[in-house]
């Protein structure tokens, strides 16, 4: 019998409300037997990161903070028992960076947090879930992360 999901993509930002997004995937993709990608966007450098602020994300400032993201949501990742782990990183702003990974690797799951999803800033300027959501062609599980 065939995985009912063969690439599952988590987005992560470091937080801990994203690594409880990252240990929900890495269950998934343990008992399915999937690759797990775990994707953290960055920016080159603090004025781009300023220029695209989202209230629901901790932007991520350069690719070296983004590979020791990486490798901390990897450790998460194995603890849960996932074993076929890789990660991606991108420039650009979280949704578009999550997008592109979720296309470039041919996920049929996208895995985010809720962060931002249920404030009033989140309803009226948009949040990561809620856009990814909307712009996702595979499944979306939006875990419950924060209140």
């Amino acid at each position: 019998m065939a995985a009912m999901y063969t690439t599952i993509v988590v987005g992560t930002d470091g937080t801990e409300s994203s690594h409880l997004a990252v240990r929900r995937a890495a269950g998934i993709a343990a008992a399915v037997g999937s690759e797990l990608v775990l994707a953290s966007a960055y920016f080159a450098g603090a004025r781009d990161a300023a220029a695209c602020q989202r209230v629901d994300s901790t932007p991520v400032v350069g690719d070296e903070t983004a590979e020791q993201i990486l490798a901390s949501a990897i450790a998460v990742a194995r603890e849960v028992g996932a074993e076929d782990v890789r990660a991606v990183m991108m420039e650009g702003n979280p949704v578009e960076a999550l997008m592109k990974i979720v296309h470039k690797e041919d996920a049929d799951l996208l895995v985010v947090g809720n962060r931002g999803i249920n404030s009033l800033t989140g309803r009226l300027l948009g949040s990561v879930p809620a856009d990814v959501a909307r712009q996702s062609r595979c499944d979306v599980m939006i875990v419950h992360t924060v209140d």
